[in-house]
């Protein structure tokens, strides 16, 4: 544990502040986020146990961009934009499958292989000769770190994923995640809010007590979150000593075998690793999951993750694993459900902004971050829509 951010000291003149409400429903500014937060910073697209074979792929469609993880024939992890270079169609069209040869596009039959290079158009002689690196699929930088794949569209401000995390190495490591197996493929959800009211409440567990009434039971009076520092946090909970009022929290302690696998400070405890700007790695003694939010439009967001389990996982394990990802499952619609009460008011003229509490710098700190990299977002007063680009262009440039 980190004692002295635990026990962080707020400052006198602390903003308590968070964004404002035009930065909840501005077009023009979702444009900059798909492309300054989105395409330029590494997000997970998936874990490697979901493409265990040569041939095994998943797609990912996000902030406009179209992108196909895979293994290759010499079983290495590619990520390539799922676009065919002949007319730009979709190459592969369900979210998982498998190619045991190569890659074929529906709409006219250009032929790829499973490294991306192009193996042959339809009909060649209708072309001058192609290149076969050249007309190719275009690859996405990705890289493996703890058995995730992360993915980047455009270079970004971030270093590698191994540096980035490397405060996260040791603790996440003691999972031995790269090892885990998947427990029911990727799931996704959609739901009618801006994408920072999703990141907005996960950010804080200052609503703990009074909205997630599992999570109060099983660890509210230890659970704490650390401020985003070089777009990393972290939150960190143990066991109430009388957790068990709620059924499913009373079996859940109760059935769950010793973690004597872990150390002691991980045996009983559930942790959540933030990554800048929109996604988690979170821990609990019998799984490893990933969650995260895409924007779709200022008012709809993509909600997707995964939950992985143990390799060697035996019967209690199971049972115990079931009943942490019911609570989870639980607390996860009661967000939902935050997160529109508190989007709804980002229109109205009576809303004057957040006022946050010393618990919520989790919340500060991640708005911190937006406003680095679109300074525009600091503004209290919305901008004309059609000036916003150039505004925060102009605005980068000065600082």
């Amino acid at each position: 544990m980190n004692e002295a951010v635990r026990n962080l000291s707020i400052p006198e003149n602390w903003d308590r502040r968070g964004l404002p409400g035009w930065c909840y429903h501005s077009e023009a500014l979702l444009d900059l986020e798909r492309d300054h937060v989105f395409r330029a910073h590494w997000q997970i697209a998936c874990h490697v146990s979901d493409i265990p074979e040569p041939g095994d792929y998943l797609t990912l469609d996000i902030v406009g961009e179209r992108a196909l993880i895979l293994r290759d024939r010499d079983g290495a992890v590619r990520a390539l934009h799922n676009i065919c270079r002949h007319r730009g169609s979709r190459l592969v069209t369900e979210p998982t499958g498998h190619c045991s040869n190569a890659l074929v596009c529906p709409f006219h039959g250009w032929v790829y292989n499973l490294d991306g290079t192009l193996r042959g158009a339809a009909r060649p002689k209708s072309f001058p000769p192609l290149d076969k690196t050249e007309f190719g699929l275009k690859p996405i930088e990705a890289e493996v770190w703890m058995g995730f794949v992360f993915i980047r569209f455009r270079k970004g401000p971030q270093p590698d994923v191994a540096s980035l995390m490397q405060p996260f190495a040791a603790e996440l490591g003691a999972y031995q995640p790269e090892t885990f197996v998947p427990t029911g493929g990727v799931w996704t959800q959609e739901t009618p809010v801006n994408w920072k009211s999703v990141r907005d409440v996960d950010n804080e567990g200052y609503h703990v007590a009074m909205a997630h009434p599992a999570l109060q039971d099983l660890y509210g009076s230890t659970y704490y979150d650390e401020p985003f520092v070089n777009g990393l946090c972290r939150s960190y909970a143990t066991y109430n000593p009388h957790a068990g009022r709620r059924w499913s929290v009373r079996n859940y302690v109760h059935l769950a075998p010793p973690a004597t696998h872990l150390p002691e400070g991980l045996q009983r405890a559930w942790v959540y690793f933030g990554l800048f700007p929109n996604a988690v790695i979170a821990t609990t003694p019998e799984l490893v999951q990933f969650y995260q939010e895409f924007p779709l439009s200022t008012g709809h967001t993509l909600l997707r993750g995964a939950i992985y389990r143990r390799n060697d996982e035996d019967r209690r394990t199971r049972v115990a694993r079931y009943l942490a990802a019911r609570i989870d499952r639980d607390t996860q619609a009661e967000d939902v459900q935050l997160t529109v009460w508190s989007n709804e008011a980002m229109t109205a003229k009576a809303f004057e902004g957040f006022y946050l509490s010393d618990l919520e710098y989790g919340v500060r700190t991640h708005h911190d971050h937006l406003r680095a990299v679109l300074p525009v977002m600091a503004l209290d007063e919305a901008p004309e829509e059609r000036d916003l680009a150039a505004l925060n262009a102009s605005l980068s440039a000065t600082r």
